[in-house]
């Protein structure tokens, strides 16, 4: 798995984000390159902002127990996405974006969380798996940006 926690990897997955014009098509799926990057800031607004959890309605513990079961997993796990996997309701970017605007931002969130590093995302909560490891933190961002670069073939 690749680490979100690298400069490295950090400085190279802005490269690619920088190759994004408004005129990139995805590969599949419906979102443009500005929704993409609006998509993609998602998890790193559960905890980098801290208002999302006064802005957004924690799911219920049954519901929780089920996403922790069964998604978390997924979400989290080595394996990559498949292609048009369902994206949970609170993630879909329907409204038009401004792509500097997503650009700068994702960037921006990306270099916060690298600068913080994997021990402080060890034992924080995600809004819908409950308390996740620094390495299932590095999974969900790592992986899902990956899957979105290669959606728009950057």
């Amino acid at each position: 798995m690749q680490n979100i926690f690298d400069r490295t990897f950090c400085d190279n997955h802005i490269a690619r984000i920088n190759k994004l014009v408004t005129t990139t098509r995805p590969q599949w799926g419906k979102m443009n390159a500005a929704q993409m990057l609006a998509h993609c800031s998602k998890p790193y607004e559960m905890v980098c902002d801290p208002n999302y959890g006064a802005a957004h309605k924690r799911p219920n513990a049954v519901i929780r127990f089920l996403l922790k079961s069964f998604l978390k997993p997924i979400v989290v796990g080595e394996k990559p996405y498949k292609k048009n996997s369902r994206t949970a309701p609170e993630f879909i970017i329907a409204d038009e974006r401004v792509l500097e605007t997503e650009r700068l931002r994702i960037i921006a969130y990306i270099n916060q969380v690298q600068g913080l590093g994997a021990k402080y995302f060890d034992g924080k909560d995600n809004h819908s798996f409950g308390v996740m490891t620094g390495q299932e933190w590095n999974n969900l961002f790592a992986k899902h940006l990956e899957h979105h670069l290669v959606q728009f073939g950057v």
